[in-house]
């Protein structure tokens, strides 16, 4: 039997599917019609955390939330398919899960619960990157496409950047996951366990 707390979840499995069942092919009044069973769906899933209580009720109602603010925007990208509506579907996805996990911290104290919001910080800060980088790549080949071989080159340079600024930006939120758990500990061991997160990470 599924949970009440993982209903929302599966609303927004279900909610993906169907709008990417559309096509290409969705009309004005399909998309209407969609915008409306997604509102009805959240309605559902928000009324379902309603049993619940405290921080669980708290998850529930983001994840409810979420799966609307993940439909709504694939729905907009199958709609308006486009560079801009696929990167705003990235973003939407990265900020509910991030908006969820964020919220599961309050489960946790202390040290425990810091590092919990770092990782989901990281984790965020990573899935922006790569929407980021993604974005960068396909403008940058749309332009190639149209011009010469040497824009080609040119876009394969902005690829290249793209993917490296997105590993720094990886890199920099890991290493701010690695430093909240050396808080963990205290005098030498800290200090060691600090060491070892610059030299992993590269830091000076």
């Amino acid at each position: 039997m599924i949970s009440v707390r993982n209903s929302a979840v599966c609303i927004a499995a279900g909610l993906l599917l169907a709008t990417g069942a559309w096509g290409a092919s969705m009309s004005k009044s399909d998309y209407k019609d969609a915008r409306n069973r997604i509102a009805s769906e959240y309605k559902t899933a928000r009324s379902a955390c309603s049993p619940l209580t405290g921080n669980a009720k708290d998850v529930c109602k983001l994840e409810a939330k979420g799966a609307e603010s993940q439909a709504l925007a694939e729905l907009d990208a199958t709609y308006k398919p486009s560079m801009e509506t696929r990167h705003k579907a990235r973003l939407a996805k990265a900020q509910s899960e991030y908006d969820v996990s964020k919220e599961r911290c309050d489960e946790h104290t202390g040290n425990t619960k810091d590092v919990c919001i770092k990782e989901a910080k990281a984790a965020l800060v990573s899935a922006k990157a790569d929407a980021k980088a993604q974005r960068t790549t396909a403008d940058a080949n749309s332009e190639a496409a149209q011009e010469s071989a040497g824009a080609a080159a040119k876009a394969d340079d902005k690829a290249a950047n793209a993917a490296k600024e997105a590993a720094k930006e990886k890199t920099d939120a890991n290493y701010e996951v690695a430093k909240e758990k050396c808080d963990s500990s205290a005098g030498t061991a800290k200090d060691l366990c600090l060491d070892e997160a610059k030299m992993r990470y590269e830091k000076s």
